[in-house]
């Protein structure tokens, strides 16, 4: 049940930065067909292996050119941050459905929305973690000075050997170091988008991630 809420969460989340890039002066995505709902145009088959196998996964990043940029700074945080925001969306639109729906006589569309709502909020948070490749680096350059941002970026190529010793600790150590650092904003999240649903989702998620 989770192949679908995936593969259409990640195909927003890319979209999303492509279109606010198009939006603000780079073609670069459009260009190269990324501007596209189809989820073969996004996806890396690798990164949706991880995401049954080790937990996490990615997608293709949309291809950017700040060059295309008027405030290439400041528009490169603006298409960061579209993607984070792009899986609140559709996690607020799945919290409001699954309040209006019976889990019992509805019990697939439940499970359905329940994916939906917990996939897209972690997708967000974990995005937003101030750690490049991650959207939060970009959101966190676009607000920190000129020459923070530059000193940020000298230190980019490391973020991504980072969160990869990170994932293979929590897989093969059970350290649990990114459930410490996101899980409780993801469930806090989560149950403030289902308010009276969340005690039966919280069991949902406990029977399929155990």
């Amino acid at each position: 049940m989770m192949t679908p809420i995936i593969l259409f969460s990640l195909t927003i989340h890319e979209y999303s930065h492509g279109r606010v890039a198009f939006m603000l002066g780079d073609p670069t995505a459009k260009m190269l067909g990324r501007l596209s709902f189809n989820p073969l145009k996004h996806l890396d088959p690798i990164g949706v292996l991880f995401f049954y196998f080790m937990g996490f996964g990615w997608a293709k990043p949309v291809p950017v050119d700040a060059r295309n940029f008027v405030n290439p700074r400041k528009d490169l945080m603006y298409v960061s941050i579209a993607g984070p925001l792009a899986n609140i969306v559709l996690a607020l639109i799945c919290g409001f459905f699954i309040r209006m729906i019976s889990p019992v006589e509805q019990a697939t569309l439940f499970y359905l929305l329940t994916f939906g709502v917990y996939i897209n909020v972690a997708l967000a948070v974990f995005n937003m973690l101030p750690v490049f490749p991650l959207d939060g680096a970009g959101v966190l350059k676009g607000l920190v000075s000129p020459a923070m941002a530059l000193r940020l970026h000298s230190i980019d190529k490391i973020g991504g050997f980072i969160l990869l010793a990170i994932f293979l600790m929590d897989h093969f150590l059970h350290t649990g170091i990114l459930w410490y650092a996101i899980g409780y904003p993801v469930m806090l999240i989560v149950q403030l988008l289902t308010q009276e649903a969340f005690p039966l989702i919280q069991q949902v998620l406990m029977m399929s991630f155990r």
